[in-house]
């Protein structure tokens, strides 16, 4: 039964989801899928196509003729090729990021990668990190998990990651973050919010092994 299962982690930027959902598919055994990646993946082909993401005639003809793939490499971690390039190295920018919660809000868009989502989930044994998993991708998961965390401890983990690495300041950090969360979770289609029966954590005072522990307790629970 665990290996058929599917296990949703959302939660806004810099809750810990992609950190957490890898060490979890790692100690499980089980298939890491970053939704969000797929996202990115589509702004950066209209960056580099210089598609006008406000242009909804334009991106769908982005989209028809886009192959967007998941692939997972020896060590396990998850790829973007599009059109056949590896694109994963490009993807953690700031511009990416947000011109790829401008492109989630699009109809056209989240209609194209449901159907990947769900074809990447196979017979299951995968852990899906994201922001609607819970609610629109995966409504019957049978473990959902919501990870949270106040803005400055997001904001420092986020400028850690990859904010000096961008140039940003933790000032322009924070700021950013404001910004995705606000588009997040106001968009009309598939905003960020919990499902009524995920699992809350607050991140802000925890580190990765009690994040993991208390995920694995939740597991634990559902193995029959």
């Amino acid at each position: 039964m665990l290996k058929s299962l599917i296990i949703t982690i959302d939660g806004p930027a810099g809750a810990g989801k992609t950190t957490v959902s890898r060490c979890l598919a790692e100690r499980l055994g089980f298939r890491y899928v970053d939704t969000g990646a797929l996202y990115r993946g589509i702004a950066w082909k209209a960056v580099d196509e210089n598609i006008d993401a406000e242009d909804t005639r334009t991106v769908k003809q982005l989209l028809d003729g886009l192959r967007i793939e998941g692939i997972w490499a020896a060590d396990g971690q998850m790829q973007i090729l599009i059109d056949g390039r590896d694109v994963t190295a490009q993807l953690r920018t700031p511009q990416i990021s947000m011109l790829a919660s401008r492109l989630s809000a699009l109809p056209a868009v989240r209609r194209y990668l449901l159907d990947l989502q769900r074809r990447l989930a196979g017979t299951g044994g995968c852990v899906f990190e994201g922001r609607d998993m819970g609610t629109v991708v995966f409504p019957h998961a049978a473990i959902k998990i919501f990870l949270d965390a106040s803005l400055d401890k997001r904001s420092q983990r986020r400028y850690q990651e990859s904010g000096s690495v961008g140039g940003q300041s933790p000032e322009e950090v924070k700021r950013d973050i404001q910004r995705r969360d606000t588009s997040d979770s106001t968009r009309q289609l598939a905003p960020l919010k919990r499902a009524d029966d995920a699992v809350y954590i607050d991140t802000t005072d925890l580190d990765i092994d009690q994040v993991l522990e208390i995920i694995m307790t939740v597991v634990g629970g559902n193995r029959g």
